[in-house]
């Protein structure tokens, strides 16, 4: 009788593409399901136009006359889409999305409805605030919480729900999304940037952040991971031994992709079109089974929407497809992790990239100042970048000869680095002479020549210039990349208001602008130098020469957490207005609760997979031998039958020596996390499973591992490496 996983197994070799018929062009779909400028342009009175133009650009708040007509637009388009109900669509700090659907429905008499969604629905919603992650700021008879209404991000269809995207606070008012605070930060980096941008263009009067992400993700038959519990439940396989052949051969990446696989890509990419996710690369990645999509980049806050709209599409689709989506950082061993690459920069209102040189001095000496302002942001907040991309999941990729290390360095380039590099010793205390005004400008104009040449990227630095942007590597794939952006855009805008002060103080003492300027990036360049790394992150010697240069190297997430009690930290965020110290502490409550639950349920999972999985189909196996020895031995003797099993014996003696050690390694786990779970306090109690817990699992693992290989392939109760990783 054929076993549940070798059903799944003949279920995959039978499974033919689904193809998706789509012969028009793509730009035709691009925005079909979305509320955006044209369509609005369409449906609202010009008055009512012209100030939803001015919320978008500016914030301002719409009265509740024009937020009403906009809310009869939205309803009377999204119904013409086939829209019946509506949703405040937020990101509570669950890391996925939420929503709740209501009906377009008012009943005005006896048989009788019609459609209604009027201003106070489009503004505000209710939701219950105490079942999601809130660090204690709510207590579970204190329910309520709002989403209020985000007019900078387009309001979309889908299926037959108009989705409202919206930030998600507490009835105290603070905040318990990732939103909220990320409008904060990208407000507080354009002030900041729009104010240093005056020293070179006075037309400069908004600064944009910019983001391009790129998702990792594997894709596995639906049958198999059915038939696997650990990545049902965690996203990743706790179990199983490498496969003779993995990515070894470098065969996968770049390959052809398979005519499954592109059936579902055409489709996810297609519904993201209309959703106006301007999704425009797909490849297969350097793993097995592994693939990636990347956008055009847009406007921070849209692009963070975007991608977790993405990743919901992705997931809806691939069931279509008899797949199932696993963006876990980590979900196999042996092979490549997933990443989400941040590609982060800042344009002006002006059309200008403030991380691209120009074409002159002039500009260039803008792009420098904004270049050496970024790295010694990211010098004096390694630690709160780490801590930013911390997670469960995460940990297991970080350093891993694969993705960039848990220490956090710049990767700048040999020619840029060179520059700096004269840029630092050659700017004078003093006056500066013309001749070395002349030099300088010399230098500096040079800039976009050796950035024409200087298209290497060191794909081991988890934070890299990449010819015009900083490309943030080290963020795990299935993180909201608002997390990361907070930080990032947060930390930006204190540094060019620290810039600006000091420049601002240079000339009131007789200094000229551009020397001013100069000799503040020079003093930037010193003090961040020890950031900056151009070799090999993934060898021991970058290891210990970050110790050397006093960077930190937080291998787990409690130790990348701790971060979060630095008072320093929650002066940065209240100083900028992004994060209440309130708010801060609430968060880290619950990223160290969110790492907690996550070690606890693996390790339940691993126990109940090792008692109710491995040791019956071991046993099993083991008993066979036994027989057969016992047969050998009644037909020819006791002498020669043990010399005729002597395989037989040994596989016995070897299987049993890997029952004993796993059984024995996953006790002394329950018994740690008995002792952990009695910690009230978060914390410790997230050290606790770090340390205590978590590190019976390699133990466990090597041994159910190993009896992997020892058991007889038919009995094996769950799916392989080799069968989730090659099969189509």
């Amino acid at each position: 009788m054929a076993t549940k996983r070798q059903k799944a197994y003949q279920d995959v070799l039978h499974r033919e593409p689904k193809h998706v018929e789509y012969d028009g062009k793509l730009s035709d779909l691009f925005g079909q399901n979305v509320f955006h400028v044209d369509v609005m342009r369409e449906y609202l009175p010009s008055e009512t136009y012209k100030y939803m133009m001015e919320s978008i650009q500016n914030g301002s708040q719409l009265d509740r006359k024009n937020a009403d007509q906009v809310a009869s637009a939205m309803k009377d388009w999204s119904i013409s889409k086939g829209a019946t109900h509506y949703t405040h669509w937020f990101q509570p700090l669950t890391g996925a999305t939420a929503e709740k659907h209501d009906a377009f429905l008012k009943p005005i008499g006896p048989g009788k409805a019609i459609e209604r969604f009027d201003g106070d629905m489009l503004v505000q919603q209710e939701p219950d605030a105490s079942s999601f992650p809130n660090g204690g700021i709510r207590n579970t008879f204190e329910a309520r919480g709002y989403t209020a209404w985000d007019p900078s991000s387009p309001a979309f269809v889908i299926g037959k729900t108009l989705c409202i995207p919206t930030i998600f606070l507490s009835y105290t008012g603070e905040s318990l999304d990732y939103k909220m605070p990320l409008l904060r930060a990208l407000n507080a980096v354009d002030i900041a940037a729009s104010d240093v941008c005056q020293y070179f263009d006075k037309n400069v009067t908004k600064v944009i952040a910019t983001l391009g992400w790129e998702q990792e993700y594997f894709l596995i038959d639906q049958a198999l991971f059915n038939a696997r519990p650990d990545l049902m439940l965690t996203g990743r396989a706790l179990f199983g031994h490498a496969p003779a052949k993995g990515q070894q051969l470098e065969d996968h990446y770049f390959g052809s992709i398979p005519e499954r696989v592109n059936a579902f890509m055409r489709e996810f990419e297609i519904e993201s079109l209309k959703l106006g996710i301007p999704v425009t690369t797909r490849h297969n990645e350097v793993a097995p089974n592994q693939f990636e999509c990347a956008p055009i980049f847009e406007e921070c806050n849209l692009a963070n929407d975007h991608n977790l709209l993405l990743m919901d599409v992705m997931e809806k689709t691939a069931r279509k497809h008899n797949f199932r989506v696993l963006l876990h950082e980590k979900p196999f061993a042996g092979v490549n992790g997933s990443g989400k690459h941040n590609n982060w920069s800042l344009s002006t209102n002006t059309g200008v990239n403030l991380l691209a040189p120009g074409k002159n001095p002039k500009s260039n000496l803008q792009f420098l100042t904004f270049f050496v302002n970024t790295i010694k942001a990211i010098h004096d907040n390694a630690d709160l970048l780490r801590a930013a991309i911390a997670s469960a999941g995460n940990d297991h990729r970080l350093g891993a000869n694969e993705a960039p290390p848990a220490i956090i360095s710049a990767f700048i380039g040999s020619q840029l680095s060179g520059l700096l590099d004269d840029l630092e010793v050659n700017v004078k205390a003093g006056k500066m002479t013309p001749e070395a005004k002349t030099e300088l400008k010399l230098n500096i104009g040079k800039i976009p020549q050796i950035l024409l040449d200087n298209t290497d990227r060191n794909r081991t630095s988890p934070f890299a210039f990449t010819g015009n942007k900083f490309e943030f590597r080290a963020v795990g794939s299935s993180a909201n990349c608002g997390s990361a952006m907070i930080v990032l855009n947060t930390i930006m805008a204190k540094q060019l208001k620290d810039f600006k002060k000091t420049v601002d103080a240079r000339i009131e003492k007789g200094d000229g602008k551009d020397e001013a300027i100069l000799k503040e990036l020079q003093v930037l360049i010193k003090q961040s130098k020890k950031i900056r790394f151009e070799g090999n992150g993934y060898g021991e010697e970058w290891v210990r020469e970050a110790e050397k240069r006093g960077l930190s190297n937080f291998k787990d997430t409690p130790r990348a957490l701790q971060v979060w009690h630095d008072k320093k930290i929650a002066q940065l965020f209240e100083e900028m207005g992004v994060l209440l110290p309130r708010e801060l502490e609430a968060r880290r409550e619950i990223e160290f609760e969110n790492y907690v639950l996550k070690i606890q349920i693996e390790s339940r999972l691993m126990g109940d997979i090792i008692q109710n999985y491995f040791i019956p189909a071991a046993v099993e196996y083991q008993n066979k031998l036994i027989l057969n020895v016992q047969g050998l031995i009644s037909v020819l003797g006791d002498k020669s039958g043990r010399e005729a099993s002597k395989a037989q014996l040994t596989l016995i003696e070897r299987i049993s020596l890997h029952i004993n050690k796993m059984k024995s390694s996953s006790d002394a786990m329950l018994e740690q996390r008995k002792l952990a779970n009695k910690m009230e306090d978060t914390e410790h109690k997230a050290f606790a499973y770090c340390d205590n817990v978590k590190s019976h699992f390699d133990e466990i693992r090597y041994h159910a591992d190993k009896l992997e290989l020892l058991v007889d392939d038919e009995l094996w109760p769950l799916p392989k490496f080799r069968e989730l990783l090659f099969t189509r």
